[in-house]
C-alpha cells in the first residue's frame, strides 16, 4: 500500500460543516489547529460570544436592579429601616453566589445554546413579580427579601456563560474572550444604575400607576423591573437559534467533581473573592453609601460610574495578561485595590470633619478599576494554571498529552464557574458588613484581606521558582 494511500485510510473523516451553522450542536471542535481557527472556528467562536455578552450584560441588570430599586423605596412610603435597605441589597448576592456554583457544572453539560436561552428566559419572573410589589407599599418586608433572591439568580449566568465560552477560544485567546464576555457582562451594573433613574421616571414606559414621593412628584418604579421583560424574551430567543452546543463541553458531575481535590482551585477561588467579590460587592453597597454618608450628592449621577469603570478594566485586565502574566497582574492589582480603599478611609466623614466627597468618589473609582484589571488577570491565570499542572513532563502529540489536554480543558472550566460562584458572595457581605458595622472598620477589613491576596499571589504563582507560574 503506497504512503498516500495509508494517509488516506488514517486521516480522520472531515468535519460535516453544517455542524457550525447557527443553532447547531458541535461533534468537532478543535481550537488550538491554526487551520481550523482560521477557516472555521475563529468565525464560530466569535458568533457565540457577541450572542452570549448582551444576554449576561442584562442578567447583571436583573442581579443589581435592587441595588437602586432599594434606594427609592422610603421616598414613596415603604416604611422599611436603612439596614433592611441594604439587606435587600445584599440578598440577591447570597442567591446569585448559590445559583452559580450549581450553573457552573449544569452549564457546560446542558450546552452554551440551550443553557444561555433557558437561563435567560427564567428571570422574567421576578422582573414581573418585582415590577407590581412595589406600585403596593404595603408589600411585606418579606415578599420583598424573596423577589430580591430569585433576581439574584441572574447572577448565576456568569458563571455558565464564562465556564462555555472558554471552551470555544484557543490558548492565547482565552484571556481576552473570557475578558470581554465578562467584562461587557458586568456592565450590566452600570447600566441597571444609570438608565433606572431615568426609566423610573417616565410615564411613557409605565405599565401600572405611579407613586407619590414626599415632595409631591412621581415616579414609575415597576419600569425598573417590566422594560427589561420583553429584552429578556429577545435575547433568549436568539440565543436559541444563534449559538452552538459544543460536544466536547458536555462534561458530566462525575469528571468535574475532581476540582474540590485541587488545590489551586481553592487558591484561586480566595484571590477571585478578593477582586469580583469586591467589585460585585462595591458596587451593590455604592448607591446606599452614597446616600447615607453623602446625601447632598446624586445617587443616579454618580453610582453608575464605578461598576461601569471596573466592567472595562476587566476587558483591559485580560488583554495585558495576556501579554505580562497573570500572576503580576493581579499582584498589581490588589495592591492598588489596597492603596485605593486607605484612600477611601481618608476621605470619610469623621465626628466634625464632613469628609470629603470628592476624594472619596475617585478613591473608590480607583478601587473598581484594580478590581476589574484583576477580574481579568486571575481569569486568565486558571487555564495557564491547569494547563501547566497536567501536561509537565508530557510530550504534545501523544495520546497522554491530548487527554491531560483534555482534562486541563474541563478543569478550567469548572474553576471558572466555582470561583465566580464563591466570590459572588461579595454581593451579599459586602452590603451586609455596612449593615451591621462602622463604614471605617469595615473598610480597613477589606485592606487587610487585600494583603493577605498579594501574599498568596506572590507565594503560588508571581515568584522566583514558584509551584504554577501563571
Amino acid at each position: 500500500m503506497s504512503t498516500a494511500t495509508q494517509e488516506a485510510v488514517h486521516r480522520p473523516p472531515l468535519a460535516d460543516p453544517a455542524q457550525y451553522r447557527p443553532g447547531r450542536t458541535i461533534t468537532q471542535w478543535s481550537p488550538e489547529d491554526p487551520a481550523f481557527w482560521r477557516s472555521t472556528g475563529k468565525r464560530v467562536a466569535t458568533r457565540n460570544l457577541w450572542i452570549a455578552v448582551p444576554a449576561l450584560l442584562v442578567a447583571f441588570v436583573v442581579w443589581q436592579v435592587w441595588s437602586i430599586t432599594a434606594t427609592n423605596l422610603k421616598d414613596v412610603g415603604f416604611g422599611f429601616s436603612q439596614s433592611q435597605l441594604f439587606w435587600l441589597t445584599a440578598v440577591p448576592g447570597l442567591t446569585g453566589g448559590t445559583a452559580r456554583i450549581f450553573y457552573t457544572f449544569l452549564g457546560p453539560r446542558i450546552g452554551q445554546r440551550r443553557f444561555t436561552a433557558l437561563s435567560t428566559i427564567v428571570l422574567v419572573v421576578p422582573l414581573l413579580w418585582l415590577g407590581f410589589a412595589v406600585q403596593d407599599t404595603s408589600t411585606p418586608y418579606g415578599t420583598m427579601v424573596m423577589i430580591a433572591a430569585l433576581c439574584g439568580i441572574g447572577g448565576a449566568n456568569f458563571s455558565s456563560s464564562l465556564a462555555n465560552i472558554g471552551f470555544f477560544y484557543p490558548k492565547q485567546e482565552k484571556g481576552n474572550a473570557t475578558g470581554i464576555n465578562g467584562g461587557l457582562g458586568n456592565l450590566g451594573v452600570s447600566v441597571v444604575q444609570l438608565l433606572t433613574p431615568v426609566l423610573i421616571t417616565s410615564s411613557v414606559l409605565a405599565v401600572g400607576a405611579g407613586q407619590k414621593k414626599a415632595n409631591g412628584s412621581e415616579i414609575y418604579l415597576q419600569n425598573a423591573a417590566f422594560v427589561w421583560v420583553p429584552v429578556l424574551v429577545v435575547l433568549a430567543a436568539v440565543a436559541w437559534f444563534g449559538q452552538n452546543d459544543l460536544k466536547v463541553a458536555s462534561t458530566p458531575f462525575s469528571q468535574q467533581k475532581i476540582i474540590f481535590k485541587r488545590k489551586h482551585n481553592w487558591l484561586m477561588t480566595y484571590l477571585y473573592v478578593g477582586t469580583f467579590g469586591s467589585f460585585i460587592g462595591f458596587a451593590a453597597a455604592l448607591p446606599l453609601l452614597i446616600k447615607t454618608t453623602f446625601p447632598a450628592y446624586s445617587v443616579a449621577t454618580y453610582a453608575w460610574m464605578g461598576p461601569a469603570l471596573g466592567a472595562l478594566a476587566r476587558w483591559a485586565g485580560g488583554w495585558i495578561a495576556d501579554k505580562l502574566g497573570g500572576a503580576r497582574v493581579t499582584i498589581l492589582s490588589f495592591v492598588g485595590m489596597a492603596g485605593s480603599i486607605i484612600g477611601v478611609i481618608t476621605f470619610l466623614p469623621a465626628g466634625s470633619d464632613q469628609g470629603s466627597f470628592t476624594g472619596f468618589f475617585l478613591c473608590f473609582l480607583a478601587a473598581f478599576f484594580f478590581s476589574g484589571v484583576g477580574n481579568g488577570s486571575t481569569f486568565r491565570q486558571i487555564p495557564v494554571i491547569f494547563r501547566g499542572q497536567h501536561l509537565k513532563g508530557l510530550t504534545e502529540g501523544t495520546p497522554q498529552y491530548a487527554a491531560a489536554l483534555r482534562q486541563a480543558e474541563i478543569e478550567s472550566g469548572a474553576v471558572t464557574g466555582f470561583t465566580a460562584g464563591i466570590a459572588a458572595y461579595g454581593f451579599f457581605f459586602i452590603p451586609a458588613m455596612f449593615a451591621n458595622f462602622a463604614v471605617t472598620s469595615a473598610m480597613w477589613g477589606f485592606v487587610a484581606f487585600y494583603a493577605s491576596c498579594i501574599v498568596v499571589a506572590w507565594w503560588f504563582y508571581a515568584r522566583p521558582g514558584a509551584e504554577a507560574p501563571s
